[in-house]
């Protein structure tokens, strides 16, 4: 048995954790096989609890087959949270973990983290940038935030598997939007980390069905070519032609997968996309 409390929960949970995550009420966030979701309350501070009571071998089994890697409990979110604090990547703050349970199908755990508050998804942040572009300053330091975040978590062995605008929550407190608006005043937490995976090395193809789906979450946003230059050059840290020709597969490999994501979503094709590979 695995178990981490902080202090305001050594002391509401100190006789049996694993029966208060199953007492805890909330709002519900999602709920699937196995795992639930739900925001809650606890001394007037609110908070995020994860809780799995296990998948079953038939939903091991078929993600096997499917060569998917089930999801079984909390551990990869906790451990993809300690990661991310030891390359200095914003995220959550875990308040609780546990585990308990030597089979896999049945092993029971949890994750509560702390609510982000005073943040907004960049995906309701940036929602009406096309009827109403944001100060130009302002999108440019986002570009070069969400891009160095990509960078970081891919040259050191990570991929987030959901990488979209909505897994990026803004602090907007932080945010003065003035002239003196500086990329430490961008803070950015990443979130939704269960099915994030960590090697020595993260292979091309995981790199770019990552940037792709974040390509593809963009695209509604009113982006021109410039800004997607920008990404490209942030991300690899290259002047843009050296961006380009050093990574011309890879720019090619995003921008298919973002457009076929697109495409397959809203059934239809992007409106003039960006060709971020010419």
């Amino acid at each position: 048995m695995k178990l981490y409390l902080r202090d305001e929960f050594k002391q509401a949970w100190s006789d049996n954790p694993f029966a208060a995550v199953k007492g805890v009420k909330g709002e519900v966030f999602r709920e699937v096989k196995g795992r639930t979701t739900l925001k809650f309350e606890l001394n007037n501070k609110t908070y995020f609890l994860k809780r799995h009571e296990g998948v079953g071998w038939p939903e091991i089994i078929k993600n096997l087959i499917a060569f998917r890697r089930p999801i079984l409990g909390a551990r990869d979110e906790y451990d993809a949270i300690q990661r991310l604090e030891q390359l200095g990547v914003e995220t959550l703050t875990v308040a609780a973990y546990g585990e308990r349970g030597c089979n896999p199908a049945t092993r029971e755990s949890f994750l509560v983290t702390d609510d982000l508050v005073g943040t907004v998804s960049l995906e309701d942040f940036c929602a009406d940038w096309q009827q109403h572009p944001p100060p130009t300053h302002l999108k440019h330091l986002l570009i070069k935030k969400v891009a160095g975040i990509s960078a970081t978590l891919h040259n050191n062995g990570l991929n987030h598997r959901d990488y979209y605008i909505c897994h990026f929550h803004l602090d907007v407190t932080r945010l003065n939007q003035q002239a003196g608006l500086a990329l430490d005043d961008i803070v950015l937490h990443v979130i939704d980390l269960h099915r994030m995976q960590m090697r020595d090395k993260t292979p091309p193809r995981w790199a770019i069905k990552d940037i792709g789906g974040l390509y593809f979450s963009a695209m509604d946003l009113g982006l021109k070519k410039r800004d997607i230059f920008r990404f490209m050059k942030a991300y690899t840290g290259q002047p843009l032609k050296q961006a380009i020709k050093d990574h011309r597969e890879f720019w090619a490999g995003v921008e298919q997968r973002g457009i076929q994501m697109y495409t397959g979503w809203h059934q239809k094709p992007p409106e003039l996309p960006i060709k971020i590979n010419r």
